[in-house]
């Protein structure tokens, strides 16, 4: 239960970042898009993304973790790229468009997860 809700809250993210964000389009069905998309970000962020927090790890150090975004926005690019070549439709356009994107789907993210948790506190 708890990888479908985690599916959902990425799901709905990654909506929110392609409504806001004008570099991000969603071609075909969007919401199996973004439900396939949702998979491929988590394993992108499972696999890729340590190893990129690994090698970048005095540069986020020196910028007080701030560097974390930019690791973002290199995990949401290469998974629209990965999405691209396996005929997805869901494009990144440039680079600017997956930082403000992983801005987004970060801040949603964060936000929805406490909602649910707060949700089950009170039951």
């Amino acid at each position: 239960m708890k990888l479908l809700v985690r599916w959902v809250i990425s799901s709905l993210a990654l909506f929110a970042a392609a409504y806001v964000v004008p570099g991000i389009t969603v071609e075909g069905n969007a919401w199996i898009v973004y439900a396939v998309m949702a998979i491929l970000l988590g394993l992108v962020n499972a696999f890729v993304r340590p190893l990129l927090k690994l090698l970048t790890c005095p540069l986020i150090i020196l910028t007080l973790g701030l560097f974390t975004l930019v690791i973002n926005a290199v995990s949401l690019w290469a998974t629209s790229q990965l999405a691209q070549w396996l005929d997805i439709g869901f494009v990144v356009d440039d680079f600017g468009a997956a930082l403000l994107g992983s801005l987004i789907v970060s801040t949603v993210t964060v936000v929805l997860t406490t909602l649910v948790k707060d949700d089950k506190k009170k039951h």
